[in-house]
């Protein structure tokens, strides 16, 4: 189907979901005459077209968030009268009583933007959802920058007219369909390196895909559910003024929790897996409930202090001041009592709760919480329990149910109870069972496991490498190896489990004498290094090790709060106290003498907090944060392998023995999504725990159409080395069609764009799988050599270098917006992140220089062609590769500088360049050159391209308007390259109305 034919089809079936068409609209006047009219009618008012004209112009903001508020609340406004005039923009009380219609090929003109929209829903005039429609099966994230490149356009129509109330886009090639929030440009840039926009695909209750335009139009846009998902299942978070959209799953948790409580259905759970925002879920289902009158509180209750804080913060990230600090059990008491509105949704621990409700401690009895309560006792109570496993759950849990008989218990959990994992454990010196989780809450209300969410890629598969060590006898499965053995494993696997350190690793370890011996072991063995590096190993980098395990508790509250959820760390602290307290302060030391930091045991907290901070920064690249200042791997006994989250963190080595919930727990750490360079989650075993791992995925994958190893673990090394095989083939085989041999220089000689497109996404496929492939830790020396043999390393890295030169002349004609572009340059996905490596940066590169520069002539470890080529490989120094490259070039070998004087060098050298570029651009134009350069280094101080100025510039010229006109544009082609790498990455403000 053509695109006019696929959107004449969908209006179509818009008309039969009850849209009324208005081919009339399409343009701004009509879009605005009509919202006129749908406003008077719904405020009943006719306004002047004074008044009209300044309701418009107070109303048509470029700021999303603030439009998004205005469409949802209710507003005021003054009359040509002085009267006040309150208004809604639509029916904010019952959206399905709104007006719903569908224009298409509306045209905008603005300012320099004159774009054409495919399909517009307006809800009462307003337009809120745009609808992009494609005949090519292009990828959604292009489809996506496509709209995220015009809306940023200067002076574009979603700024300066209606369309700043847009809430959804929609993008649909009629068999895929893909919707994602619009937002401020903060949260709305296509940032290919590291972020992708949220989007999404529809999902019934079990998570089937809804991707056909015809059933998404069905489930997604009838009038109603439309109107449903923008006004309660949107949320704006306050503190980043940002829109987000709910998942579907998160859409039906809420929805089977508030059915539930409507029916008084008793009491229901929700298995929402890791990762998966369940947050989000339950501060969505309180806020409703908040607005219910048959529910006099709504509780959230959360396990330890650090959860209390960190929850009550995302409440209030999502709505400002809608959850207060309590900050002690009286406070507690106080707001439950309370009739305040504000009062009616509280965030707190269970440690609190269980205090308030426990008659027989002495605090209780001095306080007297219970009989205060009393009056509480018959009312309508929802508690809202997150992570419901936690230690202290199973004895609070009676006395909850005993005092509020008439309250409903709901419960979030990513790894629920079952027969096979329910243990039992010592309370308080006597015997208690861990029951299930359908013991406590009942029944399932929803599910969203591991499984369904591996599949949605919202979290990655696992590849896990069970280790064997060299020799005969193997170890059995959870059978403890030498600690050194372990160590040299790890050291001599980091790099390429880590992609060059560009993640970090966590060392989940058996006990807290395991983690201390660890790390002293991590020391002496990285220090022998470090002594015979000049022998042994050149290139050997020490990695920064961190180490974290709570402290004795010693009567602390704090610690013994922290500790209920950690039952390793909890025993072990009771065997020789005194002696984990000595390791402790001297890791600490450790810590402090290598960070610069000034952390304490008795501040453990925050000692805590800050290695948490410092595994995060890993985000950073090393040019903006040292890797100094960055941690490689961390030690943990439990802490950690619960609840933490960073998208930088992708591998988990094991000493320890695990199973079912706190085997996916911990292996979960690894795997959330970034971007191509992180293909999965890493797991190193040390213990020989397949059938552990087999057994937790059997029961934590719910219902899966396949085994759910296949959906859940990567393929084998051999598996994965015949498909990178196949692809080098078919890169192969295309360019023998084109009567090339297949070598890189041959890809110069590919004529025309179609040809170029069509190596960019074999290279593309052939990167992808060697960037997965470079991440197995246990490669076997044949399969190495197979994927050396398939292309081998120079061949990969020239490849590389020409994907990028081919690359960027495909993307600056992408760039232009002019509408001249081929349309299949147009869909073209680059993914340039897949081709920068964290190891090599500008540091490590002028590095090798000096190495390259003071080694004897012809006596070099790599050649001036292989120091250029891994340079020209890596999609970093894509705007200074020729600069870096023509540098090398002027190197005398052997005169031994130092890097500070390459560094020097080369700096001098780049400013001597472009000077001359400059002075000849200047020259061409026939303009004087320091009258050109200071033009330029007026723009690079500022940031800011200034029109006057480049008049100024042209004056000597004396050129007519028409002339002069030609001049400078033809001026800016030749000098826009030149800014663009003088700003090194940076926007300058102003140029981009000279990019059209």
């Amino acid at each position: 189907m053509t695109e006019q034919e696929i959107e004449q089809a969908l209006i179509e079936k818009l008309g039969d979901l009850k849209y009324t068409y208005r081919p009339d609209i399409r343009d701004r006047a009509a879009l605005e005459a009509n919202f006129r009219q749908h406003f008077e009618t719904l405020n009943r008012v006719h306004l002047a077209d004074t008044e009209f004209a300044r309701l418009l112009d107070g109303i048509v903001t470029p700021d999303v968030f603030a439009a998004a508020k205005h469409l949802r609340e209710r507003n005021s406004f003054e009359r040509d009268d002085g009267t006040p005039l309150y208004y809604t923009l639509v029916n904010i009380k019952d959206w399905c009583k709104n007006s719903f219609e569908v224009v298409n090929q509306l045209r905008i003109s603005t300012g320099y933007s004159h774009h054409r929209y495919d399909v517009i829903l307006l809800i009462n005039g307003i337009p809120v959802v745009q609808i992009e429609l494609k005949t090519l099966a292009i990828s959604p994230r292009r489809a996506m920058q496509q709209i995220v490149d015009y809306k940023n356009d200067p002076g574009n129509g979603y700024s300066k007219t209606l369309l700043c109330f847009l809430q959804l886009f929609i993008v649909s090639n009629r068999s895929d369909t893909w919707y994602f929030a619009n937002n401020n440009s903060r949260h709305f840039s296509f940032n290919a390196d590291e972020r992708f926009l949220p989007f999404y695909q529809f999902a019934d209750v079990d998570n089937t895909k809804i991707t056909h335009l015809d059933s998404f139009a069905d489930t997604f846009l009838a009038k109603c559910t439309l109107g449903e998902m923008i006004s309660r299942y949107m949320v704006l978070v306050a503190s980043e003024q940002k829109l987000l959209m709910m998942r579907p799953y998160q859409i039906y948790a809420v929805k089977a929790i508030v059915d539930c409580i409507h029916q008084r259905c008793g009491n229901g759970y929700i298995w929402h897996t890791t990762g998966s925002g369940k947050t989000l879920t339950s501060f969505k289902a309180s806020t409703l409930l908040k607005d219910n009158p048959d529910i006099d509180k709504c509780l959230f209750v959360v396990d330890r202090k650090d959860l209390d804080r960190q929850t009550r913060e995302e409440f209030n990230k999502f709505q400002e001041g809608c959850v207060e600090e309590n900050t002690n059990t009286e406070a507690l008491v106080r707001r439950l009592l309370s009739d305040d509105y504000a009062d009616k949704v509280i965030v707190t621990t269970i440690q609190k709760l269980g205090l308030a409700l426990d008659g027989a401690s002495a605090n209780n009895a001095k306080r007297n919480y219970k009989e205060r309560l009393e009056p509480l006792r018959h009312q309508r109570m929802v508690l809202i329990f997150d992570e419901c496993h936690r230690s202290q759950f199973g004895e609070n849990h009676q006395a909850i149910k005993e005092f509020f008989p008439n309250a409903q218990l709901f419960g979030f959990t990513g790894t629920p109870i079952f027969e096979q994992n329910a243990s039992t454990q010592q309370m308080e010196g006597r015997q208690a069972s861990y029951k299930t989780t359908a013991d406590i809450f009942q029944q399932q209300l929803h599910a969203y496991t591991i499984t369904h969410a591996i599949e949605d890629r919202n979290v990655l598969r696992f590849h896990v490498d069970y280790y064997k060590p060299e020799g005969k006898s193997q170890p059995r499965p959870g059978e403890a190896l030498a600690k050194k053995a372990i160590v040299e494993a790890i050291l001599a696997k980091h790099d390429a489990a880590t992609a060059g350190r560009k993640f970090n690793a966590l060392l989940a370890t058996a006990s807290i004498n395991d983690a201390i011996e660890y790390h002293a072991l991590f020391k002496t063995v990285q220090a022998e290094k470090l002594h015979n590096r000049q022998a042994a190993d050149p290139d050997f980098q020490p990695l920064n090790i961190a180490c974290v395990f709570s402290p004795p508790a010693d009567g602390n509250q704090d610690v013994q709060q922290i500790q209920e959820d950690l039952p390793q760390e909890k025993a072990d602290n009771e065997q020789e106290p005194d002696k984990k307290k000595a390791a402790l302060k001297a890791i600490i030391a450790d810590y402090n003498a290598q960070y610069g930091s000034n952390h304490g045991i008795g501040e453990f907290d925050l000692y805590y907090q800050d290695v948490q901070k410092r595994i995060k920064d890993q985000q950073y690249p090393n040019a903006d944060l040292p890797h100094a200042q960055k941690i490689d791997i961390t030690l943990v006994v439990d802490m950690l392998l619960t609840g933490f989250d960073s998208k930088y963190l992708n591998t988990l080595y094991v000493d320890k023995n695990l199973k079912y919930h706190g085997l996916i727990q911990a292996f979960s750490r690894t795997n959330r999504v970034l971007n191509d360079t992180k293909p999965y989650g890493n797991i190193l075993d040390f213990r020989q725990q397949q059938d552990a791992v087999d057994a937790a995925i059997g029961l934590f994958s719910g219902q899966a159409a396949r085994p759910a190893k296949e959906i859940w673990l990567v393929e084998p090394a051999v598996e994965v080395i015949g498909k990178y095989e196949a692809a080098v083939a078919r890169m192969a085989g295309f360019m023998e069609k084109k009567n090339l041999v297949c070598e890189p220089e041959q890809v110069y000689n590919l004529k025309g764009d179609g040809a170029r497109i069509e190596f960019v996404n074999r290279f593309k496929e052939v990167q992808r799988l060697k960037t997965q492939l470079d991440q197995y830790t246990e490669l076997e020396p044949d399969q190495k050599a197979r994927i050396e043999a398939a292309l081998p390393k120079d061949q990969l890295l020239s490849f590389r270098s020409t994907y990028l030169e081919t690359a960027q002349r495909l993307k600056a004609q992408q760039d232009k917006h002019d509408g001249k572009a081929d349309p299949e340059v147009q869909q073209l996905d680059f993914e340039f992140v897949l081709f920068a490596s964290a190891l090599i940066d500008y540091d490590y590169i002028m590095a090798l220089i000096a190495r390259y520069a003071s080694e004897t002539p012809g006596k070099q470890k790599m050649s001036r062609e292989q120091l250029i080529g891994l340079i020209q490989s890596d999609a970093k120094f894509i705007d200074a590769r020729d600069d870096i490259a023509d540098y090398i070039d002027t190197l005398e070998v052997g005169k031994g500088l130092d890097e500070a004087a390459i560094r020097a060098g080369f700096e001098r050298f780049k400013v001597d360049k472009h000077a001359r570029q400059l002075a000849d651009i200047a020259g061409k134009h026939g303009l004087a050159a320091a009258a050109l350069q200071d033009f330029v280094d007026a723009i690079l101080r500022r940031m800011i391209f200034d029109g006057e100025q480049l008049s100024d510039l042209m004056a000597p010229l004396a050129l007519g308007w028409k002339a002069r006109t030609k001049a400078e544009l033809a001026l800016m082609d030749d000098l826009i390259p030149l800014l663009h790498k003088l700003a090194q990455g940076r926007e300058i403000s102003g140029l981009g109305a000279y990019e059209q």
